[in-house]
């Protein structure tokens, strides 16, 4: 079974953490996963740097920037997990947008993928209808999981669209807005969350934008099964550097 279909059959809600690969530094893409997996996070998405990358705030662009500024490319990020299944076991997931994917072949990049035991993929920008015809044969034969967005604006029809070609979890992303740029969430967000929630989907749902801290990972998972952070932990990678990741998963825990 998929590492990520596992990790979601367990009983309790999962935090997931975003970084950017290669930053603050190029070479810390490795620790900082060890680090996370240490401190209790469940699933980690790593982040392949993209010079136009629409979805994301300021925070996670400047970080991009900063990681290809310093080298980071699709093949470094591969070169730096190889063997990374040695010592992590826990769900990895790239998010990253669909021109590096073609760039570097779409069929050579999942074979990698499995290769090194990277269990899923995010691409915002790869439309379901387009996956589902030309890519989901592809991304099934390398035993990769690829992760659909769902907003406040999309329909139910397309939800259940969707949730039919997906195999792991549905993104569902709280805000029309870009990553890092509301916190914490109002009375029409949360019906939003519920009215997802009831419509018993196959697939799970995990909240991602807008959470930061501890109430509201609580607040996006009284309907999800978990919740994803990642301009807040880029932040503090800004602040702290590498010190301080488990404080930081621990505090979002309530532990």
């Amino acid at each position: 079974m998929n590492r990520i279909n596992k990790k979601l059959q367990e009983d309790k809600k999962l935090l997931s953490i975003y970084f950017t690969a290669g930053y603050p530094e190029t070479e810390d893409t490795v620790s900082i996963i060890q680090d996370l997996e240490k401190s209790g996070v469940d699933f980690i998405e790593i982040g392949l740097p993209f010079s136009d990358p629409l979805a994301d705030g300021p925070t996670i662009q400047k970080s991009s920037t900063e990681a290809l500024k310093k080298g980071m490319t699709t093949a470094k990020l591969f070169e730096q997990l190889e063997g990374i299944r040695g010592s992590v076991e826990i769900p990895l997931i790239i998010m990253g947008y669909f021109n590096p994917i073609l760039q570097f072949g779409v069929e050579k990049f999942c074979r990698k993928c499995e290769e090194l035991g990277i269990d899923g993929l995010i691409i915002p920008d790869l439309p379901v209808d387009v996956y589902h015809e030309e890519y989901k044969e592809i991304f099934e034969k390398h035993g990769l999981r690829n992760i659909f967005l769902i907003t406040p604006q999309t329909s139910e029809e397309r939800i259940r669209y969707i949730d039919s070609v997906s195999g792991g979890f549905i993104y569902m992303v709280s805000t029309a807005s870009v990553t890092g740029s509301t916190s914490g969430f109002g009375e029409e967000t949360r019906k939003y969350f519920k009215r997802v929630g009831d419509m018993n989907l196959k697939n799970p749902q995990v909240v991602g934008f807008g959470i930061s801290d501890k109430e509201s990972f609580d607040q996006a998972t009284e309907y999800a099964k978990g919740a994803i952070i990642g301009s807040a932990f880029i932040k503090h990678l800004n602040k702290n550097g590498k010190e301080k990741i488990t404080e930081f998963v621990q505090t979002v825990k309530g532990l």
